[in-house]
């Protein structure tokens, strides 16, 4: 039927069956064509032929009981293969005869099968389609029904959750527990437990407010023991403090302890601000009240009893350092006057007054008056100032810091805070050292102390506490001027000194120029760890006043020589003092250098001129004249030089002995009396190392006396054995 179906046949509709038959005969006729045939891997011409498999086929033939008959009786295989062949195209013909003839009743089996079988199939196959389809849609229905409820029961479960939570929290909050009314009733305040249980009614109260403001009923129920509690817990809590704050007052009370347990009940007072500011008002400015009264009285106490200590003799404002020596002649005779200072070059001179600068010192224990009176010690005033002071620093220090972590304030309001306990005994200190101040002539005490505020400033600034700030700008704003008046009163004395009235002339330093000396490198020393361009611009005129009288005071000696003595004495001293504290680069240092060396270069002229004067203006002279191409003209002076050559070689040695030991006479300094000799004798060799110069030239080489210069080696030689050893 499919063959019949590939041919383009119908069987139901042929006419003649013959022909049919005979069509398809013909058709398979020309299929098998072996022109066309393609038989793959069985085709032997090509070369993929494998004999293996040949071999493996035939062997299987062999086994095959017609094969084996057809070989054990001889058979020919090729006739009996056309035999067979034959035989299987009878029997298709047959067979197509037979196919051919039952072709309708097939055809009818067909439709039959189709009608009978297949129609009903293919309707029960798609109701069960519609039945499944409509089965499927009503799950997919009821899943999705189920996911919402789903998800509405999670809602709900985490709605009622939140709501327990919330409910849990609230009733917590609202239940009073009786362990915190019997603490809060019964307990004494310093236990940890009274404590703890504040803690719990302070949340109880807030929380209380907070209800009591969204109208929550519930809130009523506890109002009235949370209340009543609360006044029990501010009872007891003013009580405590109080006591607290009154024992300050009892005499001998070291303070800071009753302070160190107040910080240690701290949320006492933030209970109190929170619940019943007015009892929080109430120990506030109780405890500003007591502690103003007790830093007052212990600080004007204390001060009283340091000025006990401190020396009787002080300067006055006659102690300057222009002022002579016998200014105060007078003065001293009168019966009824003070004492005078055993020195006034003291009032000048640093000496171990620095000291109290120093770390050790500076921040070392205060005085106590009283040990020091018995041990009959005295101070000078610096040391009185630093132990003051440093007592304020400490306890403002230490106050500060209490009401800024007791009283809860920062900022402007810490500040007020304080000022209301210290302001009073700050005035005191502030009137106390102005009345001082302002009959004070002692310059050094005064810088010590502005130097001391300087540090005292810096610590509190390391320690992050304001608290002071003003009161240490107060303190400079009264020192400052004070120091420039005296130093300015100095500098008018040195200026209006006259140098007629000072005494008999002496080469030797001048005690004003000592007392300058001593001043000026104390200041300088001082001023380096905090430098201040004020004390430069005083001290650069006082500098000049001093310069100037050194120049006035020289002028008074008739010779020029000890006028260079007096000015290189003087600047010698001042700069040794001045580099024994002043940094080597200081403008004071730098400036008194140049001063001494330009003066003894001028001396070193001077006394080498007697001796050896003649040669050389000589020198001098022959070095000028061969400049311009001029020497000629001194070759006329031949009786000049033979008398310059005998002349230095007979009598040098003795002159440099004379002038040596002169020299050492001059010079209180030893030091820069064998530098000045040294000098000499250098600058003296290299003048004979000119005049060898000048006679070695062309005009003088003919000079017979040339052979009578002393060897300039052999001179450096002998002269280094006057040089004076110390």
């Amino acid at each position: 039927m499919a063959e019949a179906a590939g041919a383009g046949v119908d069987v139901n509709t042929a006419g003649n069956q013959t022909e049919v038959a005979m069509a398809y005969l013909q058709d398979e006729k020309t299929d098998g064509d072996m022109a066309n045939l393609n038989l793959g891997e069985l085709d032997l011409t090509t070369d993929e032929f494998i004999l293996d498999e040949v071999d493996i086929h035939i062997q299987a033939n062999l086994e095959d009981d017609l094969v084996k008959e057809a070989l054990r009786t001889g058979v020919d295989l090729r006739q009996y293969s056309k035999q067979v062949e034959a035989e299987l195209q009878r029997i298709e013909q047959a067979s197509i005869k037979d196919y051919i003839k039952e072709s309708q009743n097939i055809a009818l089996l067909h439709n039959q099968i189709t009608a009978v079988v297949l129609s009903p199939l293919n309707n029960r196959l798609s109701g069960t389609k519609l039945i499944c389809c409509s089965d499927l849609s009503s799950i997919s229905s009821e899943i999705q029904t189920l996911q919402q409820q789903s998800v509405s029961m999670n809602v709900r479960l985490k709605n009622r959750q939140a709501v327990r939570s919330h409910l849990s929290q609230l009733v917590d909050e609202l239940v009073v527990p009786g362990a915190m009314i019997s603490t809060i009733l019964d307990s004494p305040v310093t236990e940890q437990e009274f404590l703890e249980q504040l803690h719990e009614l302070n949340n109880k109260i807030n929380f209380a407010k907070e209800l009591s403001f969204r109208e929550t009923l519930a809130c009523s129920d506890i109002q009235d023991i949370v209340d009543r509690l609360k006044l029990k817990a501010v009872s007891k809590i003013r009580e405590f403090i109080l006591q607290k704050i009154y024992s300050f007052r009892k005499p001998m009370t070291n303070y800071q302890i009753p302070q160190n347990t107040l910080l240690k009940y701290r949320f006492f007072y933030q209970f109190l601000l929170a619940n019943e500011r007015t009892v929080a008002k109430e120990i506030r400015d109780e405890y500003v009240d007591t502690m103003s009264k007790i830093y007052y009285s212990y600080f004007k106490s204390y001060s009283g009893r340091l000025l006990k200590v401190q020396y009787e003799e002080v300067a006055d404002k006659d102690d300057l350092m222009g002022v002579e020596d016998t200014a105060k002649k007078d003065i001293l005779q009168s019966f009824f006057s003070k004492p005078s200072l055993k020195s006034r070059n003291t009032i000048f001179t640093l000496g171990q007054r620095g000291a109290i600068l120093t770390p050790a010192e500076l921040e070392g224990p205060i005085l106590v008056p009283h040990t020091a009176q018995r041990g009959d010690s005295r101070y000078p005033y610096e040391t009185l100032f630093r132990s003051q002071h440093y007592a304020l620093l400490d306890n403002g220090c230490r106050e500060y810091l209490f009401l800024s972590d007791f009283f809860m304030v920062t900022g402007n309001s810490a500040l007020d805070l304080f000022n209301s306990i210290m302001g009073k005994t700050l005035s005191m200190f502030l009137k106390s050292m102005s009345t001082y101040v302002s009959d004070c002539y002692d310059s050094i005490a005064i810088f010590l102390c502005i130097h001391i505020i300087f540090r005292f400033r810096a610590i509190t600034a390391k320690r992050n506490i304001p608290a002071l700030d003003k009161y240490w700008e107060a303190v400079l704003e009264l020192l400052w001027p004070r120091f420039e008046l005296i130093l300015e009163m100095n500098i008018n004395s040195i200026r209006n000194t006259d140098p007629q009235k000072l005494g008999v002339l002496d080469t030797r330093p001048h005690y004003i120029t000592r007392r300058y000396a001593e001043f000026s490198s104390a200041i300088v020393s001082i001023n380096q760890t905090f430098p201040n361009e004020r004390t430069n611009t005083l001290l650069g005129q006082l500098q000049v006043e001093v310069e100037n009288f050194v120049l006035k005071m020289a002028a008074e000696f008739p010779s020029r020589r000890d006028q260079l003595i007096f000015l290189i004495n003087n600047y010698d001293m001042m700069l040794s003092v001045l580099m024994e504290r002043a940094a080597d680069d200081s403008k004071e240092v730098e400036s008194f250098q140049q001063l001494l060396l330009a003066r003894t270069q001028e001396f070193i002229e001077e006394i080498l001129s007697p001796p050896f004067g003649g040669m050389i203006a000589f020198v001098k002279e022959a070095e000028a004249l061969m400049e311009k191409g001029q020497l000629d003209r001194l070759k006329n002076d031949e009786a000049r030089i033979t008398q310059l050559v005998r002349g230095f070689s007979s009598t040098w040695k003795q002159s440099v002995e004379s002038m040596s030991q002169d020299v050492m006479r001059s010079f209180t300094n030893f030091k820069n009396g064998t530098s000045i000799i040294q000098g000499a004798l250098t600058q003296l060799i290299q003048y004979y190392h000119g005049f060898h110069k000048v006679l070695n030239q062309p005009t003088f080489r003919s000079l017979a006396v040339r052979s009578e210069l002393i060897n300039l080696h052999h001179l450096m030689v002998e002269v280094k054995k006057h040089k004076p050893n110390f």
